[in-house]
């Protein structure tokens, strides 16, 4: 069958989100709906930064123009002197002192844009998130909750990589309440719509896994900025190692309206090395939080990639199933250090042994 410009079927759905990076280029970052389709849109790869901020900035408002209290709140949170210092200082420290990939501000950004796709993906299929289902608001006060909660996930990194989901918090709360006092006169409701904002940002690296919905879309946001644009930086730093060389192996994430579940994540690499980065990254925040029933996974390899090893692989529950290139399919379970890690530290310090 033939596609299009953007690799759909002719009459498919266009998809809700797309970080495409591939020859050089970054290609298509938005977040639209179907009955208001943008032009496609290219932003070069050379110099991504400025650009992949406007481009995810589009999106989010796209978004966000039927939710007036979320739309307020994100166009406060994107100008506060506050915020912007936290992301800058996030990244100086994650990149130029422990040579890791992305977590300044472009990283806000592309992970607020996923977050809004993925949110607006599950309220069409009827999933009700928490802050409804406890009676707590509303539509758009769970917009607003994903939006702010995704996009200050990682600022505590500016104070360390260790413990920096709990710096997150401590360091979110004054900018929560200056944005939301004038969106929430009532105290009461601020309060409990905030705590599940600062849920979302102390359980976004699963470390403690999620509990609530609006945790888990952020989680799972943070999980698919795994393309080569955000490796591309930390390996011209001269970080080479497992996360900055998979991650340039990495070309396209797309979100989109799945089959059998309301979210479709499909990610294409150009070559097997991509691998890791779903498996370490992407499906542990798939696996271990309330979006598992709700989120498809697949990744395949580009035909004219490197030598492949693999074809297609697709999350099936903790298992990937992997359709190797000489034709055989094999079944694997998905190594989560994380999990491996906190279960042999509880282990030994004997938690969680006791009757609760």
């Amino acid at each position: 069958m033939s596609e299009d410009a953007g690799g759909n079927p002719p009459g498919a759905e266009e998809p809700k989100f797309t970080l495409s990076v591939s020859e050089g280029t970054v290609q298509d970052v938005e977040g639209r709906r179907p009955e208001t389709p943008a032009p496609r849109r290219m932003v070069e790869f050379t110099t991504p930064r400025a650009k992949l901020i406007e481009e995810a900035h589009g999106a989010i408002s796209a978004d966000l123009k039927d939710y007036p209290r979320a739309l307020a709140a994100y166009e406060a949170l994107r100008g506060d002197p506050e915020a912007l210092a936290h992301w800058d200082m996030a990244n100086y420290v994650t990149m130029r002192k422990l040579g890791y990939n992305d977590h300044g501000r472009v990283h806000a950004f592309i992970t607020g844009a996923a977050s809004m796709a993925i949110t607006e993906l599950l309220l069409e299929a009827g999933v009700r998130p928490d802050i409804i289902e406890s009676g707590v608001g509303d539509v758009d006060d769970v917009f607003l909750a994903v939006i702010l909660g995704t996009m200050l996930h990682d600022v505590g990194n500016q104070i360390h990589r260790v413990g920096h989901e709990a710096h997150g918090v401590a360091l979110a709360l004054p900018i929560l309440d200056r944005i939301m006092g004038p969106l929430y006169p009532d105290p009461f409701k601020r309060t409990k719509v905030r705590s599940f904002i600062l849920g979302a940002i102390d359980c976004h690296d699963l470390n403690p896994p999620p509990l609530t919905l609006e945790g888990g879309i952020t989680a799972v946001a943070d999980g698919t900025d795994i393309t080569k644009g955000r490796g591309r930086k930390a390996f011209a730093l001269g970080s080479v190692d497992i996360h900055s060389i998979s991650a340039l192996a990495v070309d396209q994430v797309v979100i989109e309206r799945g089959r059998d579940k309301p979210v479709l994540i499909s990610v294409t690499m150009n070559n097997s090395g991509g691998i890791f980065q779903v498996e370490e990254v992407l499906a542990p925040k798939v696996i271990r939080t309330p979006m598992r029933k709700y989120v498809e996974l697949r990744a395949t390899t580009r035909l004219e990639g490197d030598e492949q090893i693999l074809s297609r692989v697709r999350l099936d529950g903790d298992h990937f199933v992997m359709d190797l290139e000489t034709g055989e399919r094999v079944e694997v379970q998905v190594q989560d250090t994380q999990k491996r890690v906190a279960e042999a530290l509880a282990e030994n310090l004997n938690l969680g042994t006791e009757s609760k």
